[in-house]
């Protein structure tokens, strides 16, 4: 069934096509689309058409709109209440009277108001987080999860069947690292939470290794060249320097960890056995490994859970290697007349396979730009993270029609390799299907975060800021509320504020994390907006039922027809959201609703109104409480009821 808005749409369309077609016939089937005028007071559409005709028959603009526009029939009980031109554009106003009494009783009469199913349901995988198990979630993870766990929700609600995907980084160096620490310091229990000991193990280790390597690197140099000599010793004092910082963090497991790497003969070589052996499926390293992978991930996930994030499935790296998938793959890619075999290496001549299939268009590339070629194998026979995604994203389309990769903006050209290998394997549908979700980095004033050097502000730690600085917030109010509902609001209100920050600005675009933005009050804010919602409450509350039979024709202030239009824009901005993958769009729609509603509630009384006026204007509150909820909720943040 169409929106209001789109039945007006359709409307205006129609009495167009017919002036244009008296009017000017040959133009009766070039009409452009409707636009939306700057302001409500032109009307709720527009239609440029006038400057197509005025160019092709050399008049102006003004004079064929208004030539137009006589032709227009508007009819009495239509949605379209009258038609006027300003500066060559034909304007169409909608007929409140009749309008507002529809969209009002739509939002008020349905419970999940704004949500449309689409006609063309699909199976899509959304693999998101993916953090590497060796430390705690960060807050560059963290606008990974938020994005992709939104994603997840929009494509489920618009009615696509959707897996929700982590797969677990257990093949590579940075757990190798992490379980040769382990494994020198005899396989202790952490202390504390799993992943944030783990992370600082992982972080003193590496440190340790990178300390070991530069004093043999400095060593055998003593014949060197001094500018040889005097580059090593820049990275032994540079790790020096690092290993003063970690110190400070914890120096009982820093001082072991350190002595324990000092005693052994070769880290390096011991760490990349550990890498080696793993990919083979060596018993004793698969479970060491998974030892130290899955007590990362028990904090990890108690991370998630705490905010709303589930998976429907786990996919862990190491058991594509086992089952051969990789080795299949590899087999698939190294018969291809595009693989280059230099020594023990094997390669993909990518950028051949771009031209062989006149692939540019296709995948959106420059005609000037070369697409590098990829590793598939190093010359000590493991395998590269890249190759081993080319299997993973077969594995991931065999239950999916779909597949959204998020991950950050800065691994585009692997992406883009890992398509264009796909499709030259024959899976054209899979590389064609394959989205890569790109996103900016979170940027915290005065932070540079790197994982390595235990340089990071973790996801938890954020968390309990939140809830700290809101707590702070609403220490007069915690007694009224009571302990049991103040400490609900304080979680969802600090949890919604984190999330709504990371959905508020286009995924590609870098967002610097600030508090006063984030809690904001007064602008785009999950707080803002709640707050915007509890003033609805309190409204409603104090007016007590409201009819549905309301007289909706006596919203004749200029702000409740503004209103009513976002109201009937809803389902709109979720399609949109959905669709287009752009949650930011639903985000900045909720906000552009409360900016209105404070506004209104500023300006307008409701509660002192004449009885029906106010009946009227008591179900315009109402339907901007729904589609205040509706939003923030398939964002996935919960309302209070009370702030």
């Amino acid at each position: 069934m169409p929106s209001v808005l789109q039945g007006f749409n359709e409307e205006c369309l129609a009495v167009l096509q017919s002036a244009v077609k008296r009017s000017f016939p040959d133009w009766a089937s070039k009409l452009p689309r409707l636009s939306i005028p700057p302001t409500l007071e032109f009307g709720e559409l527009a239609s440029s058409v006038a400057f197509e005709v005025a160019r092709a028959q050399r008049l102006k603009p003004q004079q064929v709109a208004e030539i137009i526009a006589k032709e227009v029939n508007v009819r009495e009980g239509s949605l379209l209440a009258a038609v006027n031109c300003i500066s060559g554009y034909i304007n169409f106003k909608l007929d409140y009277r009749i309008a507002s009494k529809l969209i009002l009783t739509s939002a008020v009469r349905d419970s999940s108001y704004g949500v449309e199913k689409t006609s063309t349901p699909a199976r899509i995988s959304v693999e998101h987080t993916s953090a590497n198990p060796s430390g705690p979630l960060t807050m560059g993870h963290a606008r990974n999860s938020i994005l992709g766990d939104t994603l997840a929700r929009l494509l489920k609600a618009r009615g696509h069947s959707v897996n929700r995907r982590f797969y677990v980084d257990d093949v590579g160096r940075q757990v190798s690292i992490l379980a040769y620490g382990y494994r020198l310091l005899g396989e202790p229990e952490p202390t504390g939470k799993a992943d944030h000991w783990l992370g600082l193990l992982y972080a003193f280790t590496n440190c340790a290794v990178q300390i070991e390597a530069s004093k043999k690197k400095l060593q055998s140099l003593v014949d060197g060249t001094s500018e040889d000599r005097l580059e090593a010793q820049r990275s032994l004092d540079e790790w020096i320097g690092i290993a003063a910082e970690m110190e400070a963090l914890n120096k009982e497991l820093f001082t072991r960890v350190i002595t324990a790497v000092r005693s052994q003969p070769d880290p390096a070589a011991a760490i990349q056995e550990i890498g080696l052996n793993y990919e083979k499926n060596d018993k004793e390293t698969v479970r060491l490994v998974r030892r130290v992978a899955e007590l990362s991930l028990e904090g990890i996930k108690t991370t998630l859970t705490g905010i709303g994030i589930d998976f429907d499935t786990w996919d862990w790296e190491g058991e594509i290697v086992w089952k051969g998938l990789v080795k299949d793959t590899l087999t698939r890619l190294e018969k291809l007349p595009f693989a280059r075999i230099e020594g023990s290496s094997i390669s993909l001549d990518v950028n051949a396979i771009v031209e062989a299939y006149s692939l540019r268009e296709t995948f959106g590339l420059a005609e000037n730009y070369e697409v590098p070629s990829m590793t598939l194998i190093r010359s000590d026979g493991t395998t590269l993270y890249s190759t081993r995604d080319i299997a993973y994203s077969l594995v991931k389309f065999a239950d999916s029609d779909k597949v959204i990769n998020v991950i950050a903006s800065e691994q585009s050209l692997p992406q883009l390799q890992i398509r264009l290998a796909m499709y030259a394997m024959g899976e054209k549908a899979a590389a064609l299907g394959l989205v890569h979700y790109a996103y900016g980095l979170v940027e915290l004033p005065g932070v540079k975060m790197s994982k390595r050097r235990a340089h990071y502000i973790a996801l938890d730690d954020v968390i309990q800021q939140a809830k700290a600085r809101v707590s702070e917030t609403m220490a007069g109010r915690k007694e009224e509320l009571g302990k049991q509902e103040s400490e609900a609001v304080i979680e969802s209100i600090a949890f919604g504020a984190i999330r709504f920050a990371m959905l508020s600005v286009n995924s590609m675009k870098n967002f610097t994390f600030t508090w006063d933005r984030v809690l904001s009050l007064d602008r785009n804010s999950a707080p803002f907006i709640n707050y915007a919602y509890t003033r609805a409450g309190s409204i409603l509350r104090k007016l007590g039922e409201i009819p549905e039979d309301a007289d909706c024709s006596l919203l004749t202030d200029p702000l409740e027809h503004l209103l009513v239009v976002k109201i009937a824009q809803m389902p709109e901005a979720f399609c949109e959201a959905a669709d287009q993958l752009k949650p930011e769009e639903l985000a900045n729609y909720a906000n552009s609703v409360a900016e209105k509603f404070h506004e209104y509630y500023e300006k307008v009384d409701v509660i002192h109104a004449d009885q029906h006026v106010k009946r009227a204007r008591g179900l315009l509150v109402r339907a901007i409480q729904i589609v205040l909820r509706n939003s923030m909720e398939l964002l996935g943040i919960s309302v209070s009821e009370r702030m």
